[in-house]
């Protein structure tokens, strides 16, 4: 798991995974020891499609200490969590029954099923999220308020999928054994780092095969130059569009253009995240100090914190109370990766099945077990171009990426990936190789890609993207409330919202530090 520089410079980046997938057989059941968990994030809307303007209700717990529901940017935006799990049936059933009992706590107010968003007020009507008194809750909401001046309320209204995965311990032995190199205590965080640098390759591949954000709401648009297509009925799309969230409109930062983050080594990784930490950026320092009664935001630093570095993949570290993540990978080293490329998909109840997620692993383990040259600021800007074209031209006919300063097109280098995959799933046995033949599919017919189905279906019944995503969030609304959580497990959530209540209560009670001392203390870099 070492960045194999010379064999790279040789082989270039095409997949070179079998002889490893050979000596991993004899141990493939290891392989059914794979850590799943899932973050869905989602809009809470009216009856008609509207952003709410209530509070998260009270009967959800609290959004800073309940360990399976929280917000993310606003407070009308709900992020739902799944614990660990080793199979992705256990990951999705938990995020099916969160699910449930949040619908029994919204009345008539709904999820909204796309990750574009819904109908939307004036972008300084969107409520960021609150969190109470306390001054980690404070330092939360002013982080929010942070990303409202920077770039606005109304991106950080974009909802996705986040995907954690990591291996099971016992696996990083084999997996060195069979890569001939030494396993010791950083054998897990290399291994994880080979993972981010392939994906960040490769991931336009699962933004073409799972993108569904082709087009938007009009409400969304809040600049002229946005580039769209006018559909009518107050949509914007384009045509061979895939995932919109994932491209100029969505989570992307002019100010971080030029902030290239390597993954080489954790600690090339930590250099250049913690310059972005501690760079003061002139723009931010423009915003006044103050957003009514509260900061405006943490810092003027390019990152306020770590989270605000947006990619398509992040290494992670469970951290300790009041531990920076960036301190807690240092320390303790990569224990996970979190995938944020990922749709919300319109089609699906939870947004994702297990399909999807069946595929995620393969091609998870095809980034970990194919060479993994090291990464550089030249072949950065190539993975970003390659991001762009298959955002906005996914699905063109044709479509020609860049690899190594090759051309190539996305059908003939997706077909190499997926020829890897396909024996990689033969580890995972048959459900995870039927996965990878149902992604072959739509490598061959973009017609059967999300993106493409969602046009198809707003085309079909003459509907705006409003009133298509709309519906699918009714319908979905309505599954869920006609099999709500009962018995032990709905008192099982009730509970665990109420200690939730009573924690954020004790934390509040218990405060004693002065903010700025906290703020001073939560800021300070490794």
């Amino acid at each position: 798991m070492l960045v194999r520089e010379c064999r790279s410079q040789r082989q270039g980046t095409k997949p070179n995974v079998p002889p490893i997938i050979d000596a991993l057989r004899p141990h493939a059941e290891l392989l059914s020891k794979l850590g799943h968990g899932l973050e869905k994030e989602s809009l809470r809307v009216t009856a008609d499609g509207d952003l709410a303007l209530t509070p998260h209700p009270e009967s959800l717990g609290s959004a800073l200490t309940h360990p399976q529901i929280t917000t993310d940017f606003c407070e009308a935006q709900p992020e739902l969590i799944t614990g660990v799990h080793d199979s992705v049936t256990g990951c999705i059933g938990e995020l099916d029954s969160v699910h449930r009992y949040l619908y029994g706590a919204l009345d008539d107010e709904m999820l909204w099923t796309a990750s574009m968003p819904c109908r939307l007020p004036a972008d300084d009507e969107i409520p960021v999220g609150r969190y109470g008194t306390s001054n980690i809750a404070r330092a939360k909401t002013i982080y929010r308020l942070g990303l409202g001046h920077r770039y606005g309320r109304t991106m950080q209204t974009i909802s996705g999928i986040h995907y954690n995965f990591s291996l099971p311990d016992a696996l990083w032995p084999v997996l060195a054994d069979a890569r001939g190199e030494p396993f010791d205590d950083q054998t897990a965080t290399r291994g994880y780092l080979d993972l981010i640098r392939n994906f960040r390759r490769t991931s336009w591949l699962l933004i073409y095969l799972f993108g569904a954000s082709p087009a938007i709401c009009q409400s969304f648009i809040r600049r002229d130059d946005h580039g769209l297509e006018d559909l009518g009925n107050g949509t914007l799309h384009l045509p061979w569009a895939t995932c919109l969230r994932m491209g100029r409109l969505g989570y992307s930062s002019d100010a971080q253009a030029d902030l290239h983050v390597s993954y080489n080594s954790l600690d090339a990784y930590a250099a250049t995240i913690r310059r972005g930490l501690s760079t003061s950026f002139e723009p931010y320092e423009a915003i006044p100090k103050y957003d009514g009664d509260e900061y405006a935001q943490l810092n003027t630093a390019l990152l306020q914190i770590e989270n605000e570095f947006y990619g398509t993949i992040r290494p992670k570290r469970r951290t300790n109370k009041g531990e920076r993540p960036l301190t807690a990978l240092l320390k303790r080293g990569v224990e996970y990766v979190e995938v944020r490329c990922l749709d919300v998909n319109p089609f699906l109840p939870n947004g994702i099945d297990l399909e999807t997620a069946r595929f995620v692993d393969v091609f998870l383990l095809y980034c970990l077990l194919s060479d993994s040259p090291a990464d550089s600021s030249v072949e950065t800007a190539e993975a970003t171009m390659n991001q762009r074209r298959v955002v906005e031209e996914g699905r063109r006919p044709g479509l020609q990426l860049e690899r190594d300063g090759n051309a190539l097109t996305l059908q003939q280098w997706g077909s190499e990936i997926l020829d890897a995959c396909e024996q990689i799933a033969t580890l995972l046995g048959d459900e995870a190789v039927d996965a990878v033949g149902a992604q072959r599919a739509k490598l061959e017919d973009a017609e059967r890609t999300p993106s493409a189905m969602v046009l198809s279906a707003m085309r079909d019944h003459d509907q705006s993207f409003y009133r298509f995503a709309l519906d699918r969030s009714r319908a979905h609304a309505d599954a869920f409330r006609a099999a709500p959580l009962e018995g032990a497990k709905l008192e099982a959530f009730t509970a665990r919202a109420q200690d939730s209540l009573a924690e954020q209560r004790a934390l509040e009670a218990a405060e004693v530090e002065p903010f700025d001392e906290f703020l001073e203390r939560y800021l300070a870099l490794p």
